[in-house]
């Protein structure tokens, strides 16, 4: 069974630590877009990367509308990982609905002693009263709308908003491949599970000591955003980064390993 959870995420372990490291990417994104973070850790941890069913090189066969229609079916999948891998005392470090996915991981099973959450959302839409999500849902059903209706242009103007940094063009193209390298269905229902998940009631449950990562200028989890984790989440601390867009480990790999290190170090 274990072989089979390993190679249906396509799970990487590197390193000489003995405490371990998950890194959970953001949604559409795979393992390899921690490429310039993890390698910083491999010396004091053991790495663990991961590609979620049906993004890099995962078990595409595996995959199930059942089972993935909201984020449980990914929360089992790093649940499986860890008891695959005996994982106990870990850090895990998710990106966007990575973030969640930890979070919620960490309310069914006791196998992490931090939680490093970069640009994490309970919601992403506005709920109409003093919750900023930074989305009306108009919004997001268009861009539903927009993944049934063309694969390509979906990615083409999601992929500019989500990474940033307009002046290294480089960062959206990467970024777009590897939306559309995801198989449209599977998209549209992994976008459906995003960015219209409510987590919110959940925060307050969470026990393990946070670090959130706020980038600036980020059009997807707005500094409300952040601020309203913060202060949800108890034990945890919040750090407003210089990087700004919505990948802050691809467009600013030095400043976040530096913040993941010094937090880590201090704790």
């Amino acid at each position: 069974m274990n072989e089979v959870v390993l190679r249906r995420n396509n799970v990487n372990v590197t390193g000489a630590g003995e405490q371990t490291m998950l890194f959970a990417p953001g949604f559409g994104c795979d393992q390899n877009m921690w490429r310039f973070v993890a390698p910083a850790f491999e010396a004091e941890y053991r790495v663990v990367r991961f590609d979620y069913v049906g993004t890099g090189r995962s078990d595409k066969s595996a995959y199930t509308a059942e089972r993935y229609q909201s984020l449980d079916g990914y929360v089992q999948d790093v649940l499986d990982i860890c008891e695959a891998l005996h994982i106990e005392n870990a850090i895990l470090v998710g990106h966007s609905v990575g973030a969640m996915v930890g979070l919620l991981a960490s309310l069914r099973a006791d196998c992490f002693r931090h939680l490093v959450l970069l640009g994490p959302s309970p919601r992403y839409i506005n709920d109409g009263t003093d919750y900023i999500g930074g989305f009306e849902r108009e919004d997001i059903e268009q861009l539903l709308e927009l993944m049934e209706r063309n694969h390509v242009d979906w990615a083409d103007y999601l992929a500019p908003l989500v990474m940033g940094n307009p002046e290294r063009p480089e960062l959206a193209r990467e970024l777009g491949h590897s939306f559309c390298s995801l198989d449209p269905q599977i998209a549209r229902q992994f976008a459906r599970a995003t960015f219209m998940s409510d987590n919110r009631a959940d925060l307050a449950r969470v026990t393990v000591p946070s670090l959130i990562l706020q980038s600036s200028q980020d059009l997807i989890t707005p500094l409300e955003v952040g601020a309203y984790v913060h202060d949800q989440l108890r034990g945890s601390e919040l750090q407003f980064m210089e990087a700004t867009g919505h990948c802050p480990h691809v467009s600013h790999p030095e400043e976040t390993s530096r913040l993941i290190r010094t937090y880590l170090n201090a704790s």
